[in-house]
């Protein structure tokens, strides 16, 4: 799909019903302008990049709508998360995340961390946590434990925070737009708000 194609499609048929009265997001309102654009990470593909934490109630909030809108994207945009840590308490959830992902369970276990976190009051900021959620899901305890030590994990975790050092984060959830802009719920004034947001900036880089 080139990218006019891409354009012309989603203005065309919007992933998101648009209701008539809503305007055009406003830029330093609704969504900000990176003044050095990142690199994205497939470079021909749009990027839609979400950061987030297992540990925030707004990510939460957020993830079934997001999982949603993401079903529906176009081939030509590459949709990908990076999980944010704050302080150190968060640093185990960037962990288990890329160990997740590492061991093939990134897509089928994500949706279920936020409900052990948020719905069970399950904490996985430590090994018991950890260990609790590995068996009640089918996961290897021990490998899951060895994979979060990794070298593999940390370099990811490194990476990640570059990352979103780079986009000069102040919250999550975000979602930047193809290494040049950023949106969020809080900023947009709702989540399926600031998924509209989205659509226009991917418009906007097409």
């Amino acid at each position: 799909m080139k990218r006019r194609e891409f354009a012309i499609g989603l203005a065309a048929a919007p992933l998101l019903t648009r209701p008539a009265w809503a305007a055009e997001p406003v830029e330093g309102k609704e969504f900000t302008r990176l003044a050095q654009p990142v690199p994205v990470a497939v470079p021909g593909k749009i990027e839609v990049l979400e950061f987030f934490g297992y540990w925030c109630p707004h990510c939460n909030t957020l993830e079934p709508v997001l999982q949603a809108w993401v079903k529906k994207l176009p081939p030509d945009v590459n949709f990908r998360r990076s999980p944010v840590a704050w302080q150190p308490s968060h640093e185990p959830y960037q962990k288990l995340f890329f160990a997740l992902e590492a061991m093939g369970f990134g897509q089928e276990m994500h949706a279920k961390v936020f409900d052990a976190v948020h719905r069970q009051g399950l904490r996985l900021d430590n090994e018991a946590g950890m260990a609790a959620f590995a068996t009640a899901n089918g996961v290897d305890k021990a490998k899951l434990a060895d994979t979060m030590k990794g070298f593999t994990v940390s370099s990811k975790v490194r990476m990640a925070n570059q990352l979103w050092a780079a986009y000069h984060l102040d919250g999550v959830p975000s979602i930047a737009v193809n290494g040049r802009f950023v949106t969020g719920p809080d900023k947009a004034g709702g989540d399926e708000r600031a998924l509209l947001v989205v659509e226009a900036l991917m418009r906007k880089s097409a």
